[in-house]
């Protein structure tokens, strides 16, 4: 299961990114993370966990 994944953000200047994702459900078989949380990274490649960039929250996952 995925818990980071690191990338580099192309606009708002460009900088190294971190998004950790947690929370997993099960909907119809499949599994997914349902918290999802954006932080830029520092120079030891670790999240800047005070500085959140992007937060997403999923419920109520169906697939049809």
């Amino acid at each position: 299961m995925l818990r980071r994944h690191d990338y580099s953000v192309n606009i708002a200047g460009g900088f190294a990114a971190a998004q950790l994702t947690s929370d997993y459900v099960t909907a119809n078989g499949i599994r997914l993370p349902t918290r999802r949380r954006a932080h830029p990274r520092g120079p030891d490649r670790r999240p800047i966990l005070e500085m959140l960039m992007v937060s997403i929250d999923i419920s109520a996952v169906q697939f049809e």
